[in-house]
């Protein structure tokens, strides 16, 4: 009984070791593939990760802006709670039970020439299409080895808010007001046996997060219009009229 006892003991500090240096792990995973998915910088400040409940959580996640706009970040998120079973670990799908970003800061910038998000979703797509960040590591290429398939049964992203600015016709800018995004909620993420990529869950999430922030955007841009029109003149109009189509060539 002394032995077993004694066993349990160690494999328990094991487990507890382990956890603690996983967290690190994970840590240096996101920083080293994120950016190959958003082309972009990607950094976290810390990964808190416990085996026993599968539970973790991200702190200060914050996604960079793609070359040539003026604001280094585009999308900061201070606390991303993640639910995950334990077992699936070992399996080659990770079942994710649960993903909760909470209070996003999300930085618009852009006209009618486009803007950071829209170019940001442009770089995941095309790393998605490419087959994912695990097509550029010559290693997992050269060994035949596909990265770890994703499920994730719940993803909801609450509280998020956007700020930035428009640039309208002959390169006036136009401070946006904070504007508050609805809940964003996404279910049954890679349920097939197939499940999805890092790069794929990635693309899901960013494009509703995009669609939602040029709806807000567009709908701010209207009623400046509407209240300020002499201000900013007939720019208004067409810097409406050009996220309208933004819009539609992000939906479809």
């Amino acid at each position: 009984m002394g032995a077993v006892i004694g066993l349990l003991a160690v494999i328990i500090i094991a487990v507890i070791v382990v956890g603690l240096f996983l967290g690190t792990i994970v840590k240096t995973g996101i920083n080293t593939v994120g950016p190959k998915i958003t082309q972009t910088t990607l950094t976290v400040d810390t990964v808190d990760l416990s085996l026993l409940t599968g539970s973790a959580t991200i702190k200060n996640l914050v996604v960079g802006n793609p070359a040539g706009y003026k604001v280094p970040n585009a999308i900061s998120i201070g606390l991303t709670a993640v639910s995950v079973s334990p077992m699936s670990v070992l399996s080659d799908k990770i079942v994710v039970k649960s993903i909760r970003l909470e209070s996003p800061e999300i930085t618009f910038e852009g006209g009618l020439s486009g803007n950071n998000l829209s170019k940001l979703l442009d770089n995941v797509n095309g790393t998605a299409k490419n087959g994912g960040p695990e097509s550029a590591d010559k290693t997992a290429a050269a060994s035949n080895q596909p990265g770890k398939k994703l499920e994730v049964d719940d993803l909801l992203i609450t509280g998020a808010k956007v700020r930035g600015t428009l640039v309208l016709v002959g390169g006036r800018e136009v401070t946006l007001p904070t504007l508050p995004l609805p809940d964003i909620h996404l279910a049954d993420l890679g349920k097939g046996p197939e499940g999805i990529t890092s790069a794929e869950l990635t693309k899901e999430v960013l494009a509703q997060v995009t669609d939602e922030t040029l709806k807000a955007v567009a709908k701010d841009a209207t009623n400046l219009g509407k209240d300020a029109e002499k201000a900013v003149g007939a720019g208004v109009n067409k810097i409406t009229t050009g996220i309208g189509g933004l819009l539609k060539k992000t939906t479809n």
